[in-house]
């Protein structure tokens, strides 16, 4: 892996980012964010993704969970908008991981009752769902000494379930694409510190993984 890590964070933050699905959200330089987020992208080009995980010394878990939630948002904005054009209504007319996993969208607001729609309209409707997650000031204060609110850590583990579903349909419907975009570097960099993430603060059910599990033991043992 040592060789893909540094790419990862170059490539979302350069000259693909046209190719970004959303709007790339921000974090605000000179904030005690933006540090974190430079902190992480440096143990990151160390190689070693458990490490690079890990809440740093003295430092609040709600924030760092914020800082890589957004930045997880943002590089799978990028992989996810280098493969839109191939994950269509025709191509892709239920939002499914497989065969056996099929995901039905509702946020509890607008939409209360799951509806049954195609992968590009429920990553969509999910992306969309995020983002204004992650521009609520109430919930990801980015101002310091703004409290995290209670709730943080369950909207937060909301948001990575979702997300982690991007990367499973990725995966099952449209590796093929990836790998003719040789892309599968960054797609399997990103995925393996994104599961490295969730499985060091448990954000994720195991249940939900599963559709990806054979891969997740796959680049786990490989740190053994």
């Amino acid at each position: 892996v040592r060789g893909l890590t540094g790419n990862v964070f170059s490539l979302v933050s350069g000259s693909r980012s046209s190719k970004t699905f959303k709007p790339k959200k921000n974090i605000p330089e000179g904030s005690h964010q933006y540090e974190l987020l430079k902190h992480a992208e440096a143990t990151l080009g160390s190689g070693n993704l458990r490490q690079a995980v890990m809440l740093p010394e003295g430092e609040d878990l709600n924030e760092w969970i914020a800082v890589n939630t957004v930045d997880f948002f943002n590089q799978i904005n990028m992989l996810y908008g280098t493969i839109t054009e191939f994950c269509t209504e025709a191509s892709c007319p239920v939002m499914s991981a497989g065969p056996r996993y099929e995901y039905h969208w509702a946020d509890g607001t607008n939409i209360k009752k799951p509806i049954k729609c195609s992968a590009p309209k429920y990553i969509d409707y999910l992306m969309t769902w995020v983002q204004d997650q992650l521009d609520d000031e109430t919930l990801f204060p980015s101002k310091i000494g703004v409290p995290f609110p209670k709730n943080f850590m369950s909207v937060a583990k909301t948001i990575l379930k979702r997300l982690f579903r991007v990367y499973a349909h990725i995966y099952h419907q449209h590796f093929d694409s990836v790998m003719r975009l040789q892309e599968e570097a960054h797609l399997n960099t990103s995925f393996k510190h994104f599961i490295f993430f969730v499985q060091e603060f448990n954000l994720i059910d195991r249940r939900e993984l599963a559709p990806l599990q054979e891969l997740i033991e796959k680049l786990g043992s490989k740190d053994r």
